[in-house]
């Protein structure tokens, strides 16, 4: 759990004598999520968490790796400077971090963020993202100076 972001400190407690490990972290400026129904709320670190924890489960994924996505995407959304972030944006943000590390995971947020609503909408984004994978190997065995073509 520790990273960059967080200090580990052993602390004993003064009735009983025992010791315990806590860890703390660099309190920032907290901004507020702009929903679609234009309703603002308070950013909640937990609520993220859960729907990337749900979407990571059965995958290789780990609970420190969903951290480690978690932190980059909230430096992203605090190194935006704005005090206001909508929903699409916080949404957007995870799902392009979650498409780099998973793909299964990716899909299954997407699924609930974008609200599929048929299999149409599945295919798609299926298609879109193979599309995606297709081109950047493309592009990584051209710039590697062997080409497919």
């Amino acid at each position: 759990m520790t990273t960059e972001n967080s200090v580990r400190r052993r602390r004993e407690c003064e009735g009983c004598g025992k010791r315990f490990t806590t860890f703390e972290k660099l309190e920032v400026i907290q901004f507020l999520v702009v929903k679609r129904s234009g309703i603002r709320e308070p950013y909640t670190r937990e609520k993220l968490r859960a729907g990337l924890s749900r979407a990571c489960a059965k995958t290789t994924v780990t609970a420190e790796q969903i951290d480690d996505l978690m932190d980059n995407v909230e430096n992203e959304l605090m190194a935006s400077g704005r005090r206001e972030v909508s929903a699409s944006m916080l949404g957007e943000t995870a799902l392009s971090a979650l498409s780099r590390l998973d793909q299964v995971a990716y899909v299954r947020f997407a699924s609930v963020y974008r609200q599929f609503r048929s299999i149409e909408d599945f295919i798609a984004e299926l298609t879109r993202l193979k599309d995606e994978e297709i081109s950047s190997s493309a592009t990584a065995t051209v710039s590697g100076g062997k080409s497919k073509l």
